[in-house]
């Protein structure tokens, strides 16, 4: 602990990053920062930005981009980027928003992101499922696996997914989001030896057309296939990269 006062006392180290190492966490206007979350369960903290103001979401990120020399900023509207970009100026911080998935990420120079030996595909139905397919590729790319994208293979034209699968086959983990009735993810678990995550996207219309369908789907699925809620891109880009990490790891031995 003498080490890290002094380090705060020599300006080497900033009373917030001090204060994460100490309690596991950070306290700044909006809110606690979880800044082990990481260390702890291998998947890093992020800012949800709906259900908060634009204030509480840049503070939010300068606290994580001050403790861990990251911020990732999920849901994310254009019209707020400016003033959190305007927030985070004072850290020096590169960024980059993925304006389909509205994702916000923000690495400091001192930043070194992991990279495994392991790919994560994410695969679409259809365009419309963009948005939370965008957000598990971004995540699970984060966390430090390599990421392929095939878009557009929906089983109402079976042959697109057809023409994928020698390419899907060599992958080590597959995110696969579909909305509608969800039948995607179980096409594709029975063609695959791979360990499919499924991601229900609230696309479609009238009856169950808010993702329930496509989710109800997916638990009833006879493959061996494992389902997120519905629209949740990061939780899906976060198993997908934990069973990456375990096939990096495999890797290495």
């Amino acid at each position: 602990m003498r080490e890290l006062l002094e380090a705060v006392a020599a300006g080497e180290v900033s009373p917030a990053e001090a204060q994460a190492e100490l309690a596991g966490y950070a306290t700044g206007e909006a809110g606690r920062f979880d800044a082990a979350r990481e260390a702890r369960a291998g998947v890093p903290e992020a800012i949800l930005a709906d259900g908060k103001t634009t204030a509480e979401v840049a503070d939010l990120a300068a606290t994580s981009v001050g403790t861990t020399g990251r911020a990732i900023v999920t849901r994310l509207d254009a019209d707020a980027l400016p003033a959190v970009r305007e927030r985070l100026a004072e850290y020096d911080v590169e960024d980059r928003y993925h304006e389909r998935a509205r994702v916000l990420i923000a690495h400091t120079d001192r930043f070194e992101r992991p990279e495994l030996e392991a790919t994560v595909g994410v695969v679409t139905a259809g365009t419309s499922d963009a948005e939370p397919a965008g957000e598990a590729a971004v995540l699970a790319r984060e966390m430090g696996a390599q990421v392929e994208r095939v878009d557009d293979v929906g089983v109402a034209s079976i042959v697109r997914l057809l023409d994928q699968l020698p390419g899907l086959r060599e992958l080590d983990v597959l995110i696969v989001a579909a909305g509608r009735e969800g039948a995607l993810p179980t096409v594709v678990a029975g063609l695959v030896d791979t360990p499919v995550v499924g991601l229900p996207v609230s696309t479609g219309y009238g009856h169950a057309g808010d993702g329930e369908a496509a989710l109800d789907g997916m638990l009833q699925s006879c493959t061996a296939l494992t389902a997120v809620n519905v629209d949740a891109g990061f939780t899906a880009g976060a198993q997908a990269a934990l069973i990456a990490r375990t096939v990096d790891a495999a890797r290495s031995e």
